[in-house]
């Protein structure tokens, strides 16, 4: 039986924002429903390869944050929860009352968010190189690099993103995936862009983390140190029934630079939501 073709589509919220998505064919009937949220200036492309691995298991909806890739981007007060609730509104629009949400770095804190927000709706939750809270100091760091944005040009942070993206190693057997994962970090809006790092500067999603009784899997990358090892442990102490996944010698960005492991991660993740 030939597989239906994934649709790709656009939702105006109602704040008149629009989310560019797309919604990949359910590979069998009851299979589980899974949304895939991308990290900081980047899009729903950082998930391309683990969705090769997901294809055949669930019913896969990527989209692209507001403010960044093909979505609608203008410039608000960002924040973890206004995401979350676009993603409760994508889910209406879609038809899905719940499902699994993966999320990568910023991607994470919106899942934290919305697993918060709307426990009902969460089935499980996949955190993957991400914190619920960057420290006390985050605001003003997050704002500090939005500033070096516009004083460079998003073009002139680009040697700072790649070395905490991926591993040495890696950089220097994938030229193609740097060039790919830089050009849609250098198309970014500036505005969206700085709004995109105050959200990041000062989200604190742990009031949420003990709240949580779906299935959690956490994973960060061993040389992670934008979201670091001891970041993970302390999402993992804090939330119940979690597990914990270290990726060896891999950093930032581990949907792009190890798509085996996360797939399997999720696999997992889906496979002790049905139990």
């Amino acid at each position: 039986m030939q597989m239906a073709a994934e649709h790709e589509s656009a939702l105006t919220l109602s704040d008149g924002a629009t989310l560019a998505y797309t919604l990949h064919p359910e590979p069998r009937p009851g299979a589980p429903r899974l949304v895939l949220i991308h990290s900081l200036a980047l899009d729903r492309s950082v998930w391309d390869g683990v969705l090769e691995q997901l294809r055949s298991d669930a019913q896969v909806l990527a989209y692209d944050c507001r403010g960044h890739g093909r979505s609608d981007r203008r410039a608000v007060r960002f924040t973890a929860e206004l995401f979350a609730r676009d993603l409760a509104e994508l889910l209406n629009h879609v038809g899905w009352q719940t499902a699994a949400v993966a999320g990568c770095s910023m991607g994470g804190c919106v899942a934290m968010a919305f697993g918060g927000l709307y426990p009902d709706r969460a089935a499980a939750l996949g955190l993957i190189d991400t914190t619920a809270w960057y420290g006390a100091d985050a605001p003003l760091r997050f704002r500090e690099r939005a500033e070096a944005a516009r004083e460079k040009g998003m073009e002139g942070l680009v040697g700072f993103q790649v070395t905490r993206w991926f591993s040495d190693d890696f950089r220097a057997r994938h030229a193609d995936v740097l060039h790919r994962t830089t050009a849609i970090f250098v198309d970014n809006d500036f505005d969206c862009y700085a709004a995109s790092c105050a959200l990041l500067g000062d989200v604190d999603v742990r009031p949420h983390l003990a709240t949580f009784r779906m299935a959690v899997a956490i994973v960060v990358g061993e040389e992670d140190y934008a979201t670091p090892v001891a970041m993970a442990q302390q999402l993992h102490e804090a939330i119940a029934h979690s597990t914990l996944t270290i990726l060896p010698k891999a950093r930032h960005l581990t949907p792009i630079e190890r798509p085996d492991a996360i797939a399997a991660e999720i696999q997992s993740l889906l496979q002790r939501r049905a139990a």
